[in-house]
């Protein structure tokens, strides 16, 4: 096992977050230019089959950066999200309840129904499985942005009951969402999403096991 840094700065968990974030653009790199380049047509013109392999590289690419990203953490700065931190309190979980109806309400309004059944109608069965494959890794990289950038900001402020973690993850996200959709709308919502997020995060006494879940949850409906 490597040596870990004896004194671990906030940069060094924020480094951790925008490798997150950067390990999710990767997709936008097989998407946008090297598939093209392969198929020789753009992604919307794409097939089932070419949908699925591209999901699939992704999923492959996602869970090694996030292996990586991991094991940067334990080893070198001596940080394991998996600790727990605490029993929830009945009021913690009407909280989360409270953020996972406002996730619904809000994704409801933008699909103009429940996401799950419109893009089960529109993708279809096989198209569906592979896709919801890829957003449960979708879902652990961006909740290491927040984990990460939420362990930074309470080494350099202190405090520990802010959401610093979702104000980076909606920043980045966001701002991730506005230039891949095209969308300043979208990139909004993503925003709001990840800001929530971070709340649930918090709520859940940073609880990753309880974490992944429930967001994939708001993020899936």
């Amino acid at each position: 096992m490597e040596e870990k840094i004896k004194d671990v700065k906030g940069i060094n968990y924020l480094c951790l977050a925008l490798c997150a974030f950067t390990g999710l653009g990767t997709e936008a790199i097989y998407a946008y230019l090297l598939e093209p380049i392969i198929y020789g047509h753009q992604m919307a013109d794409w097939n089932v089959g070419q949908y699925i392999i591209h999901w699939i590289i992704t999923c492959i690419t996602w869970g090694i950066i996030t292996y990586i990203i991991l094991e940067v953490s334990k080893r070198r700065y001596g940080f394991d999200i998996f600790i727990t931190e605490g029993k929830m309190k009945m009021w913690q979980w009407l909280c989360v309840i409270l953020c996972i109806v406002f996730s619904l309400c809000v994704s409801y309004w933008n699909w103009n129904g429940f996401k799950v059944v419109k893009e089960f109608q529109y993708k279809g069965l096989l198209k569906f499985i592979f896709q919801y494959m890829y957003y449960v890794f979708e879902t652990a990289l961006f909740t290491l942005i927040l984990v990460y950038g939420q362990k930074a900001f309470e080494l350099w402020f202190k405090k520990k009951n802010i959401p610093y973690g979702g104000i980076i993850l909606a920043l980045t996200w966001g701002l991730a969402h506005i230039f891949t959709k095209g969308s300043i709308l979208v990139g909004l919502l993503a925003a709001l999403g990840g800001f929530t997020y971070g709340i649930v995060y918090l709520l859940v006494n940073r609880d990753i096991k309880k974490t992944l879940p429930i967001l994939f949850i708001m993020f899936m409906l």
